[in-house]
């Protein structure tokens, strides 16, 4: 046990890790500029989800209506919608929404014209005919952007409880509500996405699923998988490229300023490193199959990384998937490196100016909770969770990683590969904690295998807790009956203690936090 942790186990104050130092800093630009990055960048990704995954034509052919886009979770950005639509929902959304009574609601065209007025946020229409207007039947292209995992709505005009929502939109929060696996589902072509899936590879499989896809699992075996929240949680996203169904919480994206390093396994020491991954391999995983693509799924995961490589291309083969790569990047070489992991670089300037819009925006308010017991939670707070998170949350987040062991207590992995260092062996422990680690961690830039910390802000709009979504609830998170070798084993014994801490967390923000003694 550290002296900080020994300090905080004897009940003496402590507002957070000791000899902390700021993240790595990472440039920025313009923030306006940045804004529209943000919310409306693809560089080029429509051509993955428009000509191989076939986002559109799913739509269209599923007849997904604008309720349905709601149950998904998707938001609707209610100053794009056009005027006379906007009208026609109003009246629509004051009846008991069946078709009968909101035709408009219930139709399939009306979503189209949603995508096409940029009002689904995330879902980006592009005029790909180059004729001056925007029309799906007539050829354009749908892609997609970050704030698809990393905006809500101020749900001013519409909330479905637990679901989507219409109203203006605030960018940086958590979708927490987004069901990926479902609009993933959607896709005519969901077998595209076969790399951020559960695999199988030589019989055996990694994640929630009893059994893994495999090159030969048809589109209705894909859309089973990932319509089952159970393989495939609400307000997670399988952000990996490594054949494990490692399905991660959506996180925050507002004051960037204070975090770092990034990804739930500090992966990433630069916010540009993560935005630029994301782009060239997430949004368009058919960068998975270049010479470089393949060179880095045999660095993190040899023979496997190959063999999956080799399964994708033919499922792109035997789908028709053609002019791949879509994403429109320069080829940087440095495969493997956090900032190219496929070789690939989008615009550098254009990353530097969401950086900064990013750090700009602000953090969500507390929830109002009793001032007495918001003080009584700081200070349990103080002496029993200082080792690794400060009380105050407008500072820095610490930028230590915690070691496997320390956050598992009972992680005994099975090495299922050797690595050339300084990576870690591939190796698996029981449970779905470290399954995000498996393959991807931070030892690629020196660091070792272990998880980042949080932002412990906007926590009383979240649902479920920990990186695989697996506590439900804080007061959860912090009850011993979870056991000692359970993930974060770190509880509050005491009902009420915990409770005062469970309101501390829930009314934290930036400005209310640990700045009053």
């Amino acid at each position: 046990m550290s002296q900080d942790r020994r300090q905080a186990a004897n009940g003496k104050r402590s507002d957070g890790p000791p000899n902390q130092v700021q993240p790595t800093p990472h440039k920025t630009g313009n923030a306006a500029a940045g804004k529209e990055v943000f919310r409306f960048e693809t560089f080029g990704n429509e051509g993955f989800w428009t000509d191989a995954a076939r986002m559109p034509k799913g739509i269209e052919d599923k007849k997904v209506t604008p309720l349905q886009a709601l149950e998904a979770g998707l938001i609707v950005d209610i100053d794009a919608v056009p005027p006379d639509m906007r009208a026609a929902m109003a009246k629509e959304l004051k009846t008991d929404l069946s078709p009968q009574q909101a035709p408009m609601l219930n139709d399939v065209k009306t979503t189209v014209k949603l995508i096409e007025a940029n009002a689904v946020v995330g879902m980006i229409p592009k005029d790909s005919n180059g004729d001056g207007k925007i029309s799906i039947a007539a050829g354009d292209k749908v892609g997609v952007s970050c704030a698809i995992c990393h905006t809500i709505s101020d749900k001013s005009v519409f909330d479905m409880p637990g679901k989507g929502s219409i109203g203006k939109r605030i960018d940086g929060p958590a979708a927490l509500v987004l069901n990926m696996g479902k609009l993933f589902a959607t896709a005519d072509n969901s077998r595209a996405l076969f790399p951020n899936l559960q695999i199988e590879h030589e019989g055996k499989t990694i994640g929630r699923a009893p059994k893994g896809l495999t090159a030969k699992s048809t589109e209705a075996e894909v859309d089973a998988y990932l319509e089952n929240p159970a393989f495939y949680p609400v307000g997670t996203f399988d952000e990996t490229q490594d054949g494990h169904g490692n399905p991660v919480t959506n996180q925050p994206l507002f004051r960037q300023d204070l975090a770092g390093p990034y990804g739930s396994a500090g992966e990433h020491a630069l916010l540009d490193g993560i935005g630029n991954g994301s782009y060239t391999t997430n949004l368009d995983p058919t960068t998975l199959v270049t010479p470089e693509g393949r060179q880095f799924l045999k660095l993190r995961a040899g023979k496997a990384g190959e063999a999956m490589a080799n399964a994708y291309q033919q499922i792109l083969d035997e789908t028709g998937v053609k002019g791949y790569p879509f994403v429109k990047a320069t080829k940087v070489g440095n495969v493997g490196d956090p900032a190219s992991p496929v070789g690939l670089r989008v615009d550098n300037q254009k990353l530097f100016d969401m950086n900064a819009y990013l750090d700009s925006l602000p953090a969500p308010k507390g929830a109002k909770v009793d001032a007495k017991t918001f003080a009584a939670g700081r200070a349990t707070f103080r002496t029993n969770c200082t080792s690794c998170h400060n009380v105050d949350q407008s500072k820095f987040v610490p930028t230590m990683l915690v070691d496997m062991k320390t956050i598992v207590p009972d992680y005994k992995p099975m090495v299922l590969g050797e690595r050339q260092p300084p990576m870690t062996p591939v190796q698996n422990s029981a449970g779905t904690f470290d399954d995000k680690m498996i393959v991807i961690d931070a030892s690629d830039r020196g660091e070792k295998r272990g998880n980042a910390m949080p932002l412990l802000l906007d926590l009383a709009r979240k649902q479920v807790f920990l990186h695989d979504a697996s506590v439900n609830g804080l007061d959860a998170l912090l009850d011993p009956q979870r056991g000692a070798s359970a993930p974060h084993p770190f509880y509050i014994a005491d009902q009420i203690a915990r409770s005062n801490v469970v309101e501390f967390l829930r009314g934290v923000d930036t400005e209310q936090s640990g700045k009053t003694p």
